[in-house]
C-alpha cells in the first residue's frame, strides 16, 4: 500500500510539474521595483516578492489554470519597513507583507494580466486603467503576440489621462451609464490617440478591445511560459 501511495504521489508531482507554467520577471529599469502578484494562493514560491533591484531577474511557476493573475511593480514602496501594516496594505507601499498580497493594489501602477488554460491563454498590459508606473512588456516562448507599453509616459509632457472634475464619476470609472464600449467609446477618452500611439499594444482604457491591440491570446496547447520585463 505504501509503495502504491508513493508511486501515486510521484505521479501527481510529475503531472503538476508538467502542467506548471514558468513566469519570469526582469527589471531592466535603473531603479528598485517592488514586485506584487495576485492571486498568490496557487503559487509555489513567494521568495520573489520584495525588492527587484536593477538587472534583477527571477522565475516562479503557476498552474496552467492560473486565473485573473496580475503582476505589477511599484517604485514608491517603503523599503525600510517604516509604514505600519494596515496603512501599507491600503497604500500598496509595503513591499514584504504577504498577508495583503492578494489586494489589487492602489493606483497608479502599470499592470500585466493573465488568464491561462481552456482553449487559449489571455494576457494584456493595462497601462491607463490603473494608471502608469513603469514601461512593461510580456513575451512568451510560443512566439505569440507581444503585449507591451515600451514608452516611459512619466517622461512625456502630455501625460493627462482621462480627465473629469470628479474622479469618482461614472465616466471616469467606466461605470453606470459608461459601463460598456457602446456608451463609452475611445472618442470619449482624453488624448486616447496620443496614449495609443505611444503604447499601441496595451489597454489605453477599460473598453479598448475593439482596437484589436489590447487583449492578446495564445493557444493553450503551446503551454507557453511568459516573461514580464520592466523597462524593456
Amino acid at each position: 500500500m505504501n509503495r502504491i501511495f508513493a508511486a501515486l504521489t510521484v505521479s501527481l508531482a510529475i503531472s503538476a510539474m508538467a502542467n506548471a507554467r514558468t513566469m519570469t520577471v526582469k527589471n531592466n529599469c535603473d531603479v528598485t521595483i517592488c514586485i506584487r502578484v495576485i492571486p498568490v494562493s496557487l503559487m509555489n514560491d513567494f521568495s520573489f516578492i520584495g525588492n527587484s533591484t536593477p538587472d534583477y531577474a527571477t522565475g516562479f511557476t503557476v498552474p496552467d489554470n492560473w486565473t485573473s493573475g496580475r503582476i505589477w511593480g511599484r517604485t514608491d514602496c517603503d523599503f525600510d519597513n517604516n509604514i505600519d501594516g494596515a496603512t501599507a496594505c491600503v497604500s500598496d507601499r509595503y513591499c514584504y507583507l504577504l498577508n495583503c498580497a492578494n489586494t489589487l493594489g492602489a493606483p497608479t501602477a502599470t499592470v500585466a494580466e493573465w488568464t491561462l488554460g481552456g482553449s487559449a491563454d489571455w494576457y494584456d498590459v493595462s497601462r491607463l486603467i490603473d494608471g502608469f508606473s513603469s514601461p512593461l512588456e510580456i513575451t512568451n516562448t510560443a512566439n505569440c503576440d507581444i503585449a507591451s507599453c515600451p514608452a516611459d509616459l512619466n517622461a512625456l509632457t502630455r501625460l493627462t489621462g482621462t480627465k473629469n472634475s470628479d474622479p469618482r464619476s461614472s465616466s471616469r470609472l467606466c461605470t453606470g451609464s459608461h459601463n460598456a464600449a457602446e456608451t463609452y467609446p475611445s472618442s470619449g477618452v482624453a488624448d486616447y490617440d496620443y496614449f495609443k500611439s505611444n503604447c499601441p499594444d496595451t489597454y489605453a482604457y477599460a473598453y479598448d478591445e475593439d482596437s484589436g491591440t489590447a487583449l492578446f491570446t495564445c493557444d493553450s496547447s503551446n503551454n507557453a511560459d511568459y516573461t514580464l520585463t520592466f523597462c524593456p
